[in-house]
């Protein structure tokens, strides 16, 4: 047996009752911190080490098929060992025709059954054990069906507080506060199989996952969400030459280090798509968070008002503000038969108009009213020259469910439309694969500010170290009506308030992976700040290079990132007011910039709408001092100076 360094085989013995001859490897990360012992035989387990430290105990791995049971009464016929830029692996060959890969990165591990057999198979089951170390805490967002992705996180100082069989999504984090290691359990390149779920079993994590759907019916929100009334006892039917997903355990001993972890993509399977130049993030200017309200504005507004001319008034407020699209939300069309246009509103003219301008249009729909006949409606959006959709309510992840998912992405890619995924389960990588998806919800995002006090500056320094590890999240910031704690309300119907200051508002433009980013609030309350609108107009969806200051999870976050030779930094904190310093050193040397400021008001505590705008001369010698009120932050906008030396 040849192995490469960083992975040996440790112990090879056949005991005298066994079936299978169990085998011992561990494979390290590249700069060595990272170990994983491997062991196979009768059953196949994993164990996890940070720098010594078992993190992940022994814990088994297997997938039941309805023939054989792989990671069971292994017989190896071949190990083999390389390595990646970033990674070491071993693969093993395994009587069967099947095999095991295992993976060590520095920002953690995972592992993935790849199948090679000649006829289609049944996943009857799937185990796959995280055993942690002692009782950790946890940050949790969990659930007691499959339907959704989009509540809070419950936050536990032992695991042991845990009811035994509570299910939560994944991503999940659980922190060792002795050590300061976090743990995120999470996976990757999904398709063809259901999502993931973590599942308290004793003294331990299971994967767990929605059987497949024999029977469903259409009912839930709108009577048009697919619900599942019946399922199989397995969990998938599929092809038997094929790879499963990835299974990951991320491991930091540094909260900024998981803001830039980006594990699940590297992970993901390559872009199938040969030409992309069409695909092109940006911002867009939307209705539905604010009830297409324009207070003030020459025009009727408000829902019942969402016609041909309230549309253009989106349309030229993009324009004017060098956002790249308008999303127009439901109502433009039959929710069961997309082809039937409001006659309220002339969507062709709108987007032919908008066109004009140099704004693209996406339109919403629901999921299953598109399945109904896929072809048909994405050749009918791009015949009226949509350059997006966003398909809504699909609330599963079971096998159909994320085939549903790949399909649309494929199949919009042919019509070069581009797709941003609601009421969805959270992204795994596919939009590696399909470039044209442009954005995700599966998060508690901004619309629940109309119904309820969850998605508060606490709940905002979650979702960066637990779901936007999954891949990008559409929160839709924007909020321009900015709260403080004893202030904020829910409101709904009208003009929805957000949680937290202006500048804190304003900050989640840098800090969240949002390729479609939507400027939730009305366009009447941005022309009111030209300052606002200078940065929101400005600040990138997509970056070159990201580098976290300072971050501590549900507490702070400082990030910066770089788009060409500009840099946009943002910070946010929980309801404690913070003092921080911003250090530039990441700037070029020699060179001077201009930097826009946008920070707390001195009253923000009491007043959360105030801010202060300045604009200075910084180099990377710069540091400065910023003080943040209670759900406060600030957002700067720095470019190579235009002033005179």
């Amino acid at each position: 047996m040849n192995l490469k360094t960083g992975i040996l085989c440790l112990i090879c013995f056949a005991g005298i009752n066994t079936q299978a001859i169990d085998k011992k490897y561990e494979l390290k990360s590249p700069d060595k911190k990272l170990s994983v012992s491997i062991l196979t035989g009768d059953s196949t387990t994993y164990s996890v080490a940070y720098k010594g430290l078992n993190v992940v105990l022994t814990s088994a791995i297997s997938m039941k098929l309805q023939n054989i049971e792989l990671g069971k009464k292994v017989t190896i016929n071949k190990a083999a060992a390389s390595s990646g830029k970033e990674f070491n692996e071993l693969t093993l060959s395994i009587k069967g025709d099947y095999a095991m890969v295992f993976r060590v990165y520095k920002e953690g591990f995972a592992y993935r059954f790849i199948t090679n057999i000649k006829d289609s198979v049944k996943v009857i089951s799937e185990q796959a054990v995280f055993n942690l170390l002692k009782s950790p805490a946890a940050f949790l967002q969990e659930t007691d069906n499959y339907t959704s992705w989009e509540g809070p996180y419950v936050k536990y100082v032992s695991t042991e507080l845990i009811a035994n069989g509570k299910r939560a999504t994944t991503p999940a984090l659980f922190s060792y506060h002795d050590s300061g290691v976090e743990l995120v359990i999470a996976e990757s390149d999904l398709f063809d199989y259901p999502g993931m779920y973590v599942q308290k079993n004793g003294d331990q994590y299971n994967g767990n996952w929605a059987q497949y759907p024999t029977k469903t019916e259409l009912g839930s929100w709108g009577n048009f969400v697919s619900v599942v009334k019946e399922r199989a006892g397995f969990l998938a039917s599929t092809t038997g030459k094929r790879t499963f997903p990835w299974r990951i355990v991320m491991v930091s001993v540094d909260d900024r280090d998981l803001l830039n972890n980006h594990l699940v993509r590297k992970l993901a399977s390559p872009s199938i798509l040969k030409d992309t130049s069409w695909i092109k993030p940006g911002k867009a200017t939307w209705e539905w968070w604010h009830d297409a309200l324009l207070p003030g504005a020459d025009i009727p507004s408000g829902m019942p008002n969402r016609n041909t001319a309230l549309y253009n008034y989106y349309v030229d407020f993009a324009a004017e503000n060098k956002l790249e699209y308008l999303m127009i939300d439901a109502g433009w069309s039959d929710n069961y038969d997309l082809t039937k246009i409001n006659p309220k509103n002339d969507v062709r003219g709108v987007i032919k108009r908008a066109k004009e301008k140099n704004v693209g249009v996406f339109l919403w729909c629901v999921g299953t009213t598109l399945l109904k006949d896929l072809d048909k409606n994405l050749d009918f959006l791009a015949s009226i020259g949509a350059v997006g959709i966003k398909v809504d309510f699909f609330d599963r992840d079971d096998q159909l469910a994320m085939q549903w998912i790949e399909t649309i992405a494929k199949e919009a890619a042919k019509r070069k439309l581009m797709v941003n995924f609601h009421g969805c389960s959270k992204p795994t990588g596919m939009e590696k694969t399909y470039p044209n998806i442009v954005n995700y919800e599966a998060v508690r995002g901004a619309e629940s500010d109309k119904w309820d006090y969850t998605i508060d500056p606490a709940h905002h320094l979650l979702m960066p170290f637990i779901r936007m590890l999954a891949g990008p999240m559409d929160y839709t910031p924007g909020a321009m009506r900015n709260k403080t704690k004893a202030a904020f309300k829910p409101i709904d119907p009208g003009l929805p308030s957000g949680q937290g200051t202006r500048a804190h508002e304003l900050a989640m433009f840098v800090l969240y992976d949002q390729p479609f980013a939507m400027l939730a609030d009305s366009p009447v309350e941005y022309m009111k700040y030209p300052d606002i609108m200078q940065f929101l107009s400005a600040v990138p969806t997509v970056y070159d290079e990201t580098k976290v200051l300072a971050a501590k999870i549900g507490e702070y976050a400082i990030v910066a990132k770089r788009k060409g030779e500009d840099w946009y930094a943002g910070a946010m904190t929980n309801w404690e007011p913070k003092d921080l310093e911003l250090d530039l050193s990441f700037l070029k040397p020699g060179i001077t910039y201009t930097a826009d400021i946008y920070t707390d008001g001195p009253d923000a505590a009491t007043n959360a709408e105030q801010y202060v705008h300045q604009t200075i001369e910084v180099t990377n010698r710069t540091k400065m001092k910023v003080k943040m009120a209670p759900g406060g932050g600030f957002a700067i906008m720095i470019k190579k100076s235009i002033f005179k030396k």
